[in-house]
């Protein structure tokens, strides 16, 4: 019987890690940073300039804040399924729109109905885990889910260099594509309902109010998650555009680029072993570290291919791998409600995106995008001011333990 069990435990846990990977890989890897992937195209296309794609690019963001406060509104009552299910149809339907916009403004309302897919898709999944998954394989689970982001750009990256120049429109239908299968394989395999600890909405009994959101503990994770969003937001909207002008019109150095950050991502598979090594603490100062040196590099070299290549190996790994962090971080201070909780985090991180492009943008347009990168690696740094707790403390690891009980007498 515990060996059924176990199994059983197993193959829950392959069902939804995948639809995880699957949610993150369309929502992010191709709703989110397909914009970036594809600046060169859709600069010449629509003649802005970088200030103006930061902008865009900034405004894009508006729709995952929405979904974030659906989420964050709905999915106690609602459950995690209709959720993500909302991703991959916005997900679809915005990229479709992107692919057939004419204009500046209907590119703008693509990416905006598209950025909702990652506010959808996110968030709920800390909620799946603690709902269907013991301790161990719950925060497993946890961690992988983000390296659904690396597996989308990785493909990404071969499609924007087939569909280069007047091509790209076929590369969005292809994404939108993808989304509504994944839309349709998510309804299929998550579990209908909501999370019976939190019937009534209250997290059965903890009543979610401002003070529950901002306990003393979830400062740092919020500055962080802050930073997180604006030095991601900036790479992902110009890092190509800094290795295309370096390369050249018409090089396929940027969208190799591309796949190599992609696939060194990948290890981010590994990063439960990485946090369970190394810890929160030590290992948030090391991503931080690495992301700020990735960033650093295509300020100081984006014409040399050694530094360029170095860049995209930091960043992906150390990116993919950050997003684990705060979905553990998280899930240590909200246990109680981690959905609710993480969609907090997930906001904090929606504002930083908001920010980035924008201001960064600004920077690089007034001087120049190497400075623009410079400054955001600089922004990095901040993180190592706030950091996770050395260890959990007593409360949290007696609530962990509760919410393990109840998972498992469900």
């Amino acid at each position: 019987m515990t060996g059924q069990r176990k199994s059983a435990v197993s193959s829950l846990a392959w069902q939804v890690g995948g639809v995880g990977v699957a949610a993150q890989a369309v929502a992010y890897g191709f709703a989110r940073y397909g914009y970036g992937l594809f600046l060169p195209s859709l600069r010449d296309r629509f003649g802005l300039s970088t200030s103006v794609l930061g902008l865009v690019n900034s405004v894009s963001y508006s729709g995952y804040l929405l979904a974030l406060v659906t989420v964050g509104a709905l999915v106690s009552r609602l459950g995690p399924r209709p959720m993500v299910v909302a991703a991959g149809v916005s997900a679809g339907i915005g990229m479709v729109t992107v692919a057939v916009a004419r204009s500046t403004w209907v590119l703008v309302v693509g990416l905006v109905v598209a950025g909702m897919a990652s506010g959808f898709s996110w968030a709920p999944f800390s909620d799946t885990a603690d709902r269907l998954l013991p301790d161990r394989t719950r925060e497993r689970v946890m961690a992988l889910t983000p390296s659904g982001t690396a597996f989308g750009v990785t493909v990404a990256g071969p499609l924007a260099l087939a569909a280069r120049g007047a091509n790209w429109r076929y590369a969005w239908i292809g994404f939108a594509l993808v989304a509504f299968a994944m839309a349709w394989y998510a309804a299929r395999v998550l579990p209908a309902g909501r999370h019976r600890g939190d019937a009534g909405g209250n997290g059965g009994g903890h009543a979610v109010t401002a003070r529950w959101f901002l306990r003393p503990a979830a400062v740092p994770l919020y500055v962080t998650a802050f930073v997180y969003g604006v030095i991601g937001a900036f790479y992902w909207a110009f890092a190509v555009e800094a290795v295309s002008d370096a390369a050249g019109e018409g090089s396929p150095v940027a969208p190799l680029f591309w796949t190599l950050m992609g696939l060194a991502g990948l290890s981010g598979v590994f990063a439960g072993a990485f946090f369970l090594r190394l810890g929160l603490r030590l290992g948030q100062a090391v991503l931080f570290l690495a992301l700020s040196a990735a960033i650093a590099l295509l300020g100081l070299a984006p014409d040399a291919l050694g530094p360029v290549i170095a860049s995209a190996v930091l960043y992906g790994p150390a990116f993919m791998a950050t997003s684990s962090l705060l979905a553990l971080w998280s899930y240590r201070v909200f246990p109680e409600q981690p959905s609710t909780g993480f969609s907090a985090t997930v906001l904090a991180l929606g504002l930083g995106t908001l920010t980035g492009p924008a201001t960064l943008g600004a920077v690089a347009d007034h001087y120049s995008l190497r400075a623009g990168f410079l400054v955001a690696a600089a922004v990095a740094l901040i993180s190592l001011a706030f950091r996770p707790p050395a260890r959990r403390s007593e409360d949290d690891v007696t609530r962990g333990q509760e919410a393990g009980v109840v998972s498992r007498e469900r």
